[in-house]
């Protein structure tokens, strides 16, 4: 992903956020992570966040999500004797359609993206309108879309070690690769 594509997004997502109401400071902005999970395809795979805070014990971010962008289906395996993260998600703007592990819903309303449907394996779906939540147990599948407006999704989770994610589709790097431009 280039260093323009990544400023790009962070001023977007910096947009979203502000005109839904939530202000991020300056050094808050410098630090909007942009992941294209190595698929050099942020619009239809990709997320946008801002880690307020990651402790040992609890963590809080925002999610933003453009139009109908996926991020891609994945759990949050144990570490160490920590069974894992456990992750509420509060849809905050738009709409997201959540999918994890139970019962495939006959009719997904998410597109999965082109190139990518094998990759994609649960279909229990979950949709979060604004000021609804939902909580997914450690070690859960799962990956979600945003509506034909973006989303944003308020995360709240015992510690987050992206690193240690486990992605459905090899293809994907967790940590962006950043190049100049």
């Amino acid at each position: 992903m280039k260093r323009s594509e990544v400023r790009q997004a962070q001023e977007t997502t910096a947009r979203m956020l502000s005109e839904h109401g939530m202000i991020l400071t300056v050094e808050e902005q410098s630090r909007i992570e942009v992941a294209d999970f190595g698929l050099n395809r942020l619009q239809q795979e990709g997320l946008e966040l801002i880690t307020y805070v990651n402790t040992d014990r609890y963590c809080a971010k925002e999610l933003v999500l453009f139009p109908r962008q996926t991020c891609p289906e994945h759990l949050h395996p144990p570490v160490g004797s920590d069974p894992g993260k456990m992750e509420t998600f509060r849809c905050r703007f738009g709409k997201v359609f959540l999918y994890v592990d139970g019962e495939a819903s006959e009719d997904i309303q998410a597109a999965i993206p082109e190139g990518s449907e094998p990759y994609y394996t649960v279909r229990h779906e979950i949709e979060l309108n604004p000021g609804e939540q939902y909580t997914i147990p450690p070690g859960t599948k799962h990956w979600f879309q945003a509506g034909d407006a973006g989303a944003i999704v308020s995360e709240f989770s015992s510690t987050s070690r992206d690193e240690f994610d486990i992605f459905t589709d090899p293809r994907i790097r967790r940590i962006p690769e950043i190049t100049n431009d």
